[in-house]
């Protein structure tokens, strides 16, 4: 598993199909994002941009390959496990994606609450950005991975099913992402650093049971 990882990473640098859902992220993060805003209000923000981007970059590496290079890598460990490689290189992505937004966000945001009259600590308004992103990366993946290949073939309906999901997840009373967006605009609000530890959980499941149902299908379907 260790070597389809780094085969489908180094894949997925080589074709600089990476470029469009990074920049597209940047985008967002420098329109929504302003040096002295509140702290965990802009953690919020960026969480939740990184959703889409996410199932995006799934989108990019379950297709990454000619149809002759998956056949042999489906050939050598089996189409469960290239697939699963596939995603993992892709939640990797998305996950180093985050981490370097929580960094950006954590030193160019004001450390304060959304009124500015609380203070809010950097150090652990950056660890709940970060389980944030997980939380994001992990929804991310799990949506990238219903609405790609082998579950939707067609392009015509996995994108607006992937862009509809993005924003069911992000809206839906007792999504994880839902949730963890609201723990840390109420934190804003309070002065206190959530740690939505509840809405991680939560979402590692949801993506566990997307990434075997996928994997399981791609073994079925060839």
């Amino acid at each position: 598993m260790s070597a389809l990882l780094h085969y489908q990473l180094a894949l997925l640098a080589r074709s600089q199909r990476w470029l469009a859902p990074v920049i597209l992220y940047a985008a967002f993060l420098a329109v929504g994002v302003q040096s002295g805003q509140p702290v965990l209000d802009s953690l919020a923000y960026a969480a939740a941009a990184l959703l889409p981007v996410a199932a995006w970059l799934v989108r990019i590496c379950a297709s990454n390959e000619p149809p002759a290079a998956r056949t042999c890598s489906a050939a050598a460990a089996g189409p469960a496990r290239a697939h699963l490689a596939a995603l993992l290189a892709a939640f990797l992505a998305a996950a180093a994606l985050g981490v370097l937004a929580v960094l950006v966000v954590t030193v160019i945001s004001d450390a304060g609450s959304t009124n500015g009259r609380l203070p809010v600590a950097r150090a652990p308004a950056g660890a709940a950005g970060l389980i944030a992103m997980l939380v994001s990366a992990s929804l991310g993946t799990a949506l990238g991975a219903l609405t790609t290949w082998p579950l939707l073939r067609s392009a015509g309906k996995a994108v607006p099913a992937m862009l509809l999901g993005a924003l069911f997840l992000l809206v839906t009373t007792g999504s994880p992402a839902q949730s963890v967006l609201t723990d840390l605009t109420a934190g804003s609000r309070e002065g206190v650093v959530p740690w939505p530890l509840g809405a991680l959980a939560g979402a590692v499941a949801v993506a566990v049971a997307a990434v075997w149902t996928a994997c399981a299908l791609t073994s079925r379907r060839g």
